[in-house]
């Protein structure tokens, strides 16, 4: 096979996709004019859709102004602008925000400071984490080993840190019969307790967990109390609670962070994504006083740091996105617009012999795809349909996010939908058109 004429170390290196030109609200276009419906929001990042006026004037201003200062030297007003604007709306107890460039970034340095704070106040022991099978916390090496992802893991396991990972929140496939989402929850935390204490109640740090399950399983909805009950868990052993809502928070799931639907408040908190809905790369991490405060009194500092952390211009574009999400009122929008994005799902496809089941949150959703529908039967996954999938979407003009190994990092298909917050019922009824078509054609293309 010719290798493809490019330079760019693309993802897939058989071949080089197509050439994004131009970004008009919840549409992209590429070279050749057409237009494409970003149905994900490319991987959930562009909640404004593209090419917003006032987050392209607001990055403007900045750059024209400052567009870069190393942290070891100085901070923004920028930056403090935007800090403070987080600590405002963020979950009860949190008084600082670490800004970094991105959702595997944020997680590092949760991990990092939940290391820290314990080697702080004493408690050097600390060193086991905790976190769930079927999960997804980033690339980088600290994320990929609390992560779930199996197949992500398995090149690189040999230099993953050591992480024990429980079952996760999946009551499609996990709930036992007889059992109601209330008892299912408190079983996994049980599960959470009964590991803390094998691993010993005083050696554990955090566990970890995404607040609504992304990329690797196909949103997975918490059960109700399950939260609650972790962190009863997590607080009757001193263990730290480390959610992350890099893809489900910031408004995608139709708060502003996923965890305020639970009733539950984190000791850190890592968002990205929606924080600067791809406008400058941006992540951060929200962490509660007390963990500020012994490392404030303690060493005096945060034994950890990029170049790029604290970027005026992303700063400047995250304002912004915020500012708009606030002032026109969108994440009562995504709850409306979520809605009418779930009837419409339900409506094409609640019968469908080959779709499983339909789950989600505000503007945030995952189809997971059966071979047989009464016994939950997954397709061979020697058939990609997950790739399929993406395929036909793309040439139905319609950008979506596929993934395979849903079930157990092998077996399962699931696509995963993350519309921008402005999408109107009737690009979402041109959504479920073109993914009807693109799921057709690729369950047909098996025959």
């Amino acid at each position: 096979m010719p290798a493809p004429a490019t330079h760019v170390m693309h993802r897939q290196l058989q071949q080089v996709p197509p050439t994004a030109a131009k970004g008009e609200g919840v549409f992209l276009i590429d070279t050749q004019g057409k237009r494409y419906l970003d149905a994900s929001g490319g991987a959930a990042v562009s909640c404004l859709g593209h090419a917003h006026p006032d987050v392209l004037a607001a990055m403007h201003t900045q750059i024209d102004q400052l567009a870069y200062a190393h942290t070891s030297f100085f901070t923004t007003e920028v930056a403090e602008r935007l800090a403070d604007r987080l600590i405002k709306t963020a979950p009860d107890g949190m008084s600082h925000v670490y800004f970094v460039s991105g959702g595997s970034e944020a997680i590092e340095a949760a991990l990092k400071m939940a290391r820290q704070y314990f080697v702080e106040i004493g408690q050097p022991q600390r060193q086991h984490f905790i976190a769930r099978r079927q999960s997804y916390h980033g690339n980088t090496l600290g994320a990929l080993a609390i992560g779930g992802n199996a197949w992500r893991r398995e090149p690189f396991a040999p230099l993953l840190m050591p992480a024990t990972h429980l079952a996760p929140c999946y009551p499609y496939r996990e709930l036992a019969d007889g059992e109601t989402p209330e008892v299912y929850g408190l079983r996994l935390a049980r599960e959470l307790e009964e590991t803390i204490l094998r691993l010993g109640k005083d050696r554990v740090v955090g566990f970890v967990a995404e607040t609504v399950g992304g990329a690797t399983a196909g949103v997975l909805t918490p059960v109700p109390g399950y939260f609650k009950a972790v962190r009863e868990v997590c607080d009757r052993y001193g263990v730290l609670l480390i959610l992350d809502e890099v893809m489900c928070g910031m408004g995608r799931t139709g708060s502003l962070h996923a965890c305020q639907q639970e009733g539950v408040v984190p000791d850190l908190l890592a968002v990205a994504k929606g924080l600067g809905g791809g406008y400058q790369p941006i992540g951060a991490v929200l962490a509660q006083r007390r963990l500020v405060e012994a490392m404030r009194t303690g060493s005096g500092f945060f034994q950890h740091g990029h170049t790029y952390l604290g970027h005026a211009m992303a700063c400047a574009a995250s304002l912004a996105v915020q500012q708009v999400i606030e002032r026109d009122g969108l994440l009562a929008q995504v709850v409306a617009r979520g809605r009418y994005l779930n009837a419409q799902l339900q409506q094409r496809w609640a019968q469908h012999p080959h779709i499983g089941d339909i789950r989600g949150r505000g503007l945030f959703w995952g189809i997971e795809l059966v071979l047989d529908r009464s016994r939950k039967t997954p397709f061979d996954p020697a058939h990609k349909l997950h790739a399929r999938i993406k395929q036909h979407a793309m040439k139905h003009g319609l950008m979506v996010y596929p993934m395979g190994g849903t079930v157990d990092g092998r077996y399962g298909d699931h696509v995963l939908l993350a519309p921008p917050f402005i999408i109107s019922e009737q690009d979402i009824d041109l959504l479920v058109d073109r993914l009807d078509l693109a799921i057709r054609d690729s369950i047909a293309s098996l025959t």
